[in-house]
């Protein structure tokens, strides 16, 4: 009787890691992520804590050379299997200014960079639906051009993180690239889930972790909205009187609205479906679909802009699995 050959896990490079979001993904999907670069200290910190066996690159993305980088994970050009990252996305974001001349607009070059020099078998980059609406499809479409330009068929769609297990109606762009000569097309994975409603998300959580609550006018707002509801939804003297609050509270049957990465205790943020509180963290863990034990430090805004920022974990679950199956079959072994 022959033994059974396991294959060994495909490796992942992530740029622009953040608190590891991403990474867990690619984990939970049977990837093993060797290496990641993040430079926010913050999000080093929790990163660290939560990825311990991942080579972590703690520096600025521009000052890095990806041969060096090859070097320290005796890989060569074309060996590595997919290279992820979320290029910074404040200059695309809707709720920004939207601003083209935005320096951070111009990170995804050092993206291309590192695809160009790793040649990996595939790419996944994820970023705001924004990127592709107004005046910033142009950036989109010479964004495109670069990717194909470094030899990739590129695929790009806009999922909603709901459709893939994670309990927020989030909308990020996903790019998929899968190098030219693997002679394959890229793919997305297809939508797996009905949306899942905050009540059923909470059920069994026994550490609800930091709690906060808005404060000023913004706990008048709070105390007036009504499950689903959001501060636009509100008596128009409170947008006369410039008070233009971004207050939503949550439905107990529905899926969380997106999770910006900015709370103000006197503006915005998202509240418990009945009691006048933001959500807890131990709450917004589990809409973002992190697990429970994963490991956050700092202030209650702190912990909440990170997850706010981090990619779901689910939602890149999916990303991953499509793409590893459209790469099973190749020889993860062979350069280009």
């Amino acid at each position: 009787m022959s033994s059974l050959v396991l294959k060994p896990a495909l490796k992942v490079l992530s740029l622009f890691a953040g608190c590891g979001g991403s990474s867990l993904g690619y984990k939970l999907a049977g990837g093993q992520v060797v290496a990641a670069v993040e430079r926010d200290p913050h999000a080093v910190q929790i990163y660290r804590a939560n990825h311990p066996e991942t080579l972590l690159l703690d520096g600025d993305i521009t000052t890095l050379a990806p041969v060096e980088i090859m070097a320290q994970l005796a890989l060569q050009a074309g060996e590595l299997d997919i290279l992820d990252g979320s290029p910074p996305c404040q200059g695309f974001s809707l709720a920004g200014k939207r601003q083209v001349q935005d320096p951070r607009n111009r990170l995804f070059e050092e993206y291309v960079r590192f695809l160009e020099a790793f040649q990996p078998k595939a790419f996944v980059m994820e970023n705001v639906p924004g990127l592709v609406t107004g005046k910033m499809r142009g950036l989109f479409h010479e964004m495109i051009q670069a990717l194909q330009g470094v030899g990739y068929r590129v695929s790009a769609r806009i999922l909603n993180a709901a459709h893939y297990g994670v309990p927020q109606a989030r909308r990020r762009v996903i790019v998929v690239g899968i190098r030219q000569d693997l002679g394959l097309i890229p793919r997305h994975p297809v939508p797996e889930t009905h949306a899942i409603g905050f009540q059923r998300v909470i059920q069994g959580l026994n550490e609800p972790g930091l709690v906060q609550v808005p404060v000023g006018r913004a706990l008048a707002i709070a105390k007036a909205l009504k499950p689903g509801e959001s501060g636009a939804d509100l008596h128009e003297h409170y947008q006369q009187k410039g008070h233009d609050f971004s207050l939503q509270r949550l439905s107990w049957h529905k899926p969380s609205p997106t999770v910006c990465k900015t709370i103000r205790a006197g503006q915005c943020g998202l509240l418990h479906p009945e009691e006048d509180r933001f959500l807890s963290i131990g709450e917004l863990k589990r809409v973002c679909s992190f697990p429970d034990d994963y490991v956050l430090f700092g202030t209650f805004e702190q912990q909440w802009g990170r997850l706010g920022n981090a990619v779901p974990p689910l939602l890149m679950k999916a990303v991953a699995q499509s793409v590893m199956n459209q790469l099973k079959g190749v020889d993860h072994a062979s350069a280009s």
